[in-house]
């Protein structure tokens, strides 16, 4: 019994070390490799305000954009009646299954100046700069927010907007009386959360940025062009403030949120009107997401854009002499073993998190464990190169794996540890009294009882694994890259219908299996803890 009362505290704090070192610690040569000279040279030369002013009005304007439109996504969904809700959904989130910088090479694609809907529809629009990041930006956030946003819609009490009804306010009023209230605090995390995705990225602006030179732009060029890793590590601190600031606002609000109680689920009455706005909205919103798509599709399988339209797999076939199957391996590798090691991971330290006595250990290891939440993706490559530079594992798959799993970490945790919180709180008590030992109430009961959430854990980490641009840019070499990075070389080469493959090649496998999850999830009974 003694072994098996000391072996929990033993293991939070083995975690709690392991974790420290590859999250905290790598922050911390970021910070030691910062030097004065490098600060005052970028102030002096007016390069830093001005990156910083390009950043702040990017991210401002998209963030707003992609909130409102989320919003109405959001509304749509929740508060009508049309059908194929569930279809909309999911084609809502297609954006999330390619990388950022795919979406500014399908606006360049489309809206170029030899862009497919340009030519179309003989307009030229300056795309490149503040309008083409901007719209880049809103296309790669909004299906974030809006998966943030339609799940709180489901947690309304229907009783004051009955009250509301009977009182004879008007439907906008109602809005911003009652629903803004009641989905404020998820509002507000959304907002921030947006934020700092848009501004800590560097695909978008890098395909179509022009002239205009955001912070994590100048941080890729001065680590990857130039080396300059000094410099890199200014930037990553200031790319570092917005995350930070959302991550402690995310914890506050969880201390102080307060569970409320769902006495009249919400009721949607008949109004074809609205009906027929949602439908509208909703399909004009498919149409304007799935165009990248199609354009990558499109200059895949033709001869030569715009001179020679004829059909052809030239373009197939020289991607894959390139190395693209080589890469499209590394990537299944590395999201796969990520996948895997993550899920069980993030589980295994849920589980110890949630199901057992909140001691000093646990709640640093909660925290510790939700710390990658605040640490861009950008910023956590740079720090695993100074951290890990000239170690076994550096320049390897496994290194990329690490990185990967430290920097989508927090969601699966999280999904987790909320999934196991719902579970009486005095199960371990009488499994302990009938002397069952946490391994088989683990093994029995609460991995069988979660079997859908470790499906969408894994879904998660493997769709983000593929996808990314930001961790790994700076750990990869020409063994180890991945697939989306042949991206941003291949545009550096123009070679944009193998780029549009990449991209396509990266959708399927992602949208594979994001299906099998779904068939698999439809095989698991429901529980209820």
């Amino acid at each position: 019994m003694r072994k098996k009362r000391f072996a929990y505290p033993a293991v939070k704090l083995l975690l709690m070390i392991l974790l420290f070192i590859s999250v905290i610690c790598p922050l911390g040569m970021v910070v030691a490799t910062i030097q004065v000279e490098d600060i005052k040279e970028l102030i002096e030369a007016g390069q830093l305000g001005r990156m910083l002013r390009h950043s702040v009005i990017v991210t401002s304007i998209a963030t707003m954009i992609s909130i409102t439109l989320a919003l109405l996504l959001a509304w749509c969904i929740n508060r009508s009646r049309m059908r194929w809700k569930g279809v909309f959904s999911v084609l809502f989130t297609i954006p999330m299954l390619i990388p950022s910088i795919s979406h500014g090479m399908g606006l360049v694609i489309l809206l170029g100046d030899n862009g497919i809907l340009s030519n179309w529809l003989g307009i030229k629009i300056p795309l490149y700069g503040y309008l083409g990041m901007i719209m880049g930006s809103v296309l790669y956030s909004f299906p974030v927010a809006f998966l943030m946003l339609t799940d709180i819609f489901q947690y309304e009490d229907y009783t004051a907007y009955e009250a509301a009804r009977v009182l004879g306010l008007s439907k906008a009023k109602q809005f911003w009386t009652i629903t803004i209230p009641n989905i404020k605090k998820t509002l507000i995390s959304t907002i921030f959360a947006v934020f700092t995705l848009i501004f800590t990225d560097y695909g978008v602006p890098l395909v179509i940025g022009g002239k205009i030179v955001t912070l994590p732009l100048y941080m890729y060029r001065e680590v990857v062009g130039q080396m300059n890793v000094s410099k890199g590590a200014v930037i990553g601190i200031l790319l570092l403030l917005p995350a930070v600031v959302a991550f402690a606002l995310d914890l506050k609000q969880e201390e102080t949120t307060n569970s409320s109680t769902i006495t009249k689920q919400y009721v949607v009455l008949k109004n074809k009107r609205r009906d027929r706005f949602a439908y509208l909205f909703c399909i004009v919103t498919v149409i304007i997401i799935s165009l990248p798509v199609l354009a990558f599709l499109y200059l895949s399988i033709v001869k030569q854009y715009p001179i020679d339209n004829r059909l052809s797999l030239n373009h197939i076939r020289e991607a894959f002499q390139l190395g693209v199957g080589r890469y499209l391996k590394n990537s299944l590798a590395i999201a796969l073993t990520t996948s895997f090691i993550g899920t069980a991971a993030a589980y295994g330290i849920a589980f110890l998190t949630a199901r057992s006595k909140r001691t000093w250990t646990a709640q640093a290891l909660h925290l510790i464990s939700m710390v990658s939440l605040a640490i861009p993706g950008i910023v956590l490559g740079l720090a695993y190169v100074l951290f890990f530079r000239g170690s076994w594992i550096y320049g390897t798959l496994m290194m990329l794996v690490l990185v990967n799993m430290v920097h989508f970490f927090a969601s699966p945790y999280l999904l987790a540890y909320n999934s196991l919180s719902k579970f009486n709180r005095n199960l371990e008590d009488v499994a302990a009294t009938l002397g069952i030992c946490p391994w088989h109430m683990l093994k029995d009961v609460y991995l069988k009882c979660t079997q859908k959430t470790m499906l969408e854990m894994f879904s998660y980490i493997f769709v983000n694994a593929m996808v990314t641009i930001s961790a790994v840019s700076f750990l990869a070499d020409f063994r180890t890259m991945p697939l989306s990075l042949l991206i941003p070389q291949f545009d550096s080469q123009s070679l944009i219908e193998s780029t549009a493959f990449i991209s396509i090649i990266i959708l399927t496998v992602n949208g594979l299996v994001k299906l099998a999850v779904f068939f698999l999830k439809r095989t698991v009974p429901d529980v209820t803890t």
